[in-house]
């Protein structure tokens, strides 16, 4: 196995812990984190419904704390590690940011900008294109977020027959 390849596993590998933080927090569990030098610049993992946010999303959260860390708005010569591919919100806070490299895990057939729906972070109209390196730990990416979501729909599931059995009772 390649260098490049270990160095990609190890930090998907945390970017799965980080989803892990959302999860617990009941945000749709993905998580980011900004490397430099193989040393971590910045992590983020969901926070919109907790910050009442939009722009929470992991990514952004990587990118505000790397920022700040460095002092710098520019973040160049790293590489974020996604678990799943940008939206276009967050692929266009990585172009303005200058990061280097994506790495992703799940890809995103509905909302990703990273080659998916669209590919906002390697258009060649834009000032700064980034290496894209997708599928990177995807299975265990995508099945930490399709059990989230099962487990939400089961939950949705389960709280309306409980309402509709209250409702009986009255």
């Amino acid at each position: 196995m390649s260098d490049e390849l270990n160095t990609d596993l190890k930090w998907m590998s945390y970017a799965i812990e980080l989803a892990s933080k959302a999860e617990q927090q009941g945000e749709i569990p993905v998580g980011a984190v900004l490397v430099k030098d193989d040393e971590i610049i910045g992590q983020g993992w969901n926070q919109s419904i907790t910050l009442n946010d939009p722009t929470a999303h992991a990514e952004v959260m990587a990118i505000r704390d790397a920022g700040q860390r460095v002092d710098n708005y520019r973040l160049v010569g790293s590489t974020l590690y996604v678990t799943l591919e940008p939206c276009p919100m967050c692929a266009g806070a990585l172009v303005h940011s200058r990061i280097d490299k994506l790495v992703f895990g799940a890809s995103d057939l509905k909302t990703g900008a990273a080659g998916s729906v669209m590919n906002i972070v390697s258009h060649e109209k834009l000032n700064h294109q980034l290496e894209v390196v997708p599928g990177v730990l995807q299975q265990e990416c995508s099945q930490a977020i399709s059990a989230f979501f099962k487990k939400r729909r089961q939950q949705k599931k389960a709280d309306k027959l409980k309402n509709t059995l209250d409702e009986n009772k009255e």
